[in-house]
């Protein structure tokens, strides 16, 4: 049986936010996502721009079976243990005790505040992908039918877990060719985690919830078992479900023989997929102290954490005045901080998230110095922000607004950009020596002013 390392999602937000944010909290950087040796950034980054100069066809081709050889077999869906999967979680982190604890829904926002505070994070929700034969990427009904066998099995092995079967065929249709995203939650605290907390929290420390409140129609399929067609992005549950003029004519550029999405019809809603929280886990946390840290959708805590980084640069002496806008599982916390930027995260590359990020913009401080990475899913889905959009936000900066790692012609099917964020930000200068972490009661005060 493969271990916890093999059935997890490399490339999914949970993942990256967890090794990027445990590397940061040991004092390191996070060449290629922490994924590979730094030693092979280079070679892997000329090997990938090699890649997108190959027709558009070959490098979806690509794309879709890098991630169906990271999925695991659905006959092998009943071996998954959740106790092994949070064993190697916690694993990452130095064992040392923390003034704090962050436990809850991933949020790359949380990220960066949990690597000023010097803090880690237990993620609630990970990333099983499992290899599907069959079934066309815009009927989920077909990809449900398939597939549900091996979420039973998953779901009576580890009586501990919900499962979120989530079919999002707009910016992940190039991976669910092959694959089924089974998302888990914990609805119960894994040992793992309650020895982690015992061994790692300081006397008198906090736990801090992170609870997403985002929901999503769903549909049931067992008492702990639901299939989310769709996914917060780029359009709404409303358009996954009902269709929509943009939605058959992407379907017909796509060459789909559908033109509407084929979706079981929901019969309740449930915690997003990817980002929100379920509190039947708040249960097993009431013999801890436990803040609880709540906000309505994903980037609703970016500018949040932005000005807080600012504030506390202006503590620290330091200017406030250079951005480092992320994207996604785009994230490098160690250099954010090495670099005096503020950090500002954008949950994905669409128009929504693009248009938040113009808001904050628009109400603050101007920033001198704006960089910008974008991620690519390799398909122009719908709600995608194009590159002139993109520009737009960097000319807020009064100095210097660029992008950071992004090949402008390439994208979205831009794949080297993970590999060439790093290297882009590591020569921003000046920097600054590693601070002392940012002051817990500061933080959570800050924050809970901050509108």
């Amino acid at each position: 049986m493969p271990s916890p390392a093999r059935q997890v999602a490399e490339f999914d937000s949970a993942t990256a936010m967890l090794r990027v944010l445990a590397r940061c909290l040991d004092d390191r950087d996070a060449p290629l996502l922490g994924i590979m040796p730094g030693y092979l950034q280079a070679p892997m980054s000329a090997l990938l721009r090699a890649a997108i100069r190959l027709p558009s066809r070959v490098t979806e081709k690509a794309y879709a079976m890098s991630g169906w050889a990271e999925a695991m077999s659905p006959d092998r869906t009943g071996d998954i243990r959740s106790e092994a999967l949070a064993e190697w979680i916690v694993s990452h982190y130095p064992r040392r005790r923390y003034p704090a604890v962050f436990i809850g829904s991933s949020d790359g926002a949380l990220v960066h505040l949990a690597a000023a505070l010097s803090v880690p994070w237990l993620p609630q929700t990970v990333l099983i992908p499992v290899r599907r034969r069959g079934g066309h990427p815009d009927d989920s009904c077909a990809g449900l039918r398939l597939s549900e066998p091996a979420g039973h099995a998953l779901v009576e092995a580890n009586p501990d877990l919900v499962l979120h079967h989530m079919h999002d065929a707009n910016q992940d249709r190039l991976m669910i060719a092959g694959m089924s995203y089974f998302r888990v939650k914990w609805r119960r605290l894994p040992a793992a985690y309650r020895g982690f907390l015992r061994d790692c929290l300081a006397p008198g420390g906090t736990i801090i919830v992170t609870d997403c409140g985002l929901r999503w129609p769903t549909t049931r399929i067992g008492e702990r078992y639901v299939f989310q067609h769709g996914a917060y992005g780029g359009i709404t549950a409303e358009e996954f479900h009902e269709g929509s003029p943009r939605v058959t004519e992407f379907l017909a550029r796509n060459g789909s023989p559908h033109r509407t999405w084929h979706a079981p019809a929901p019969d309740g809603d449930s915690p997003e997929a990817e980002w929100g929280f379920d509190p039947s886990l708040l249960a097993d946390l009431s013999d801890f102290p436990v803040h609880r840290l709540r906000f309505p959708a994903p980037q609703a805590l970016s500018p949040a954490v932005a000005d807080l980084y600012r504030a506390w640069y202006r503590q620290r002496g330091i200017p406030d005045t250079r951005m480092f806008a992320s994207c996604f599982l785009l994230l490098e916390p160690w250099w954010t901080l090495r670099t005096g930027s503020v950090p500002y995260w954008l949950t994905f590359n669409t128009e929504p998230a693009r248009r938040n990020l113009l808001e904050y913009l628009d109400g603050t401080d101007p920033y001198d110095e704006i960089r910008l990475t974008l991620f690519s899913n390799g398909v122009p889905a719908l709600g995608q922000a194009p590159i002139p959009a993109w520009r737009e936000v960097l000319t807020r900066a009064r100095t210097t607004g660029t992008f950071t790692g992004v090949d402008t012609a390439a994208y979205p099917r831009d794949f080297a950009a993970f590999a060439r964020m790093h290297q882009s930000l590591a020569r921003v200068r000046p920097v600054y020596p590693m601070p002392d972490p940012l002051d817990l009661d500061f933080a959570l005060d800050f924050l809970s002013r901050h509108p």
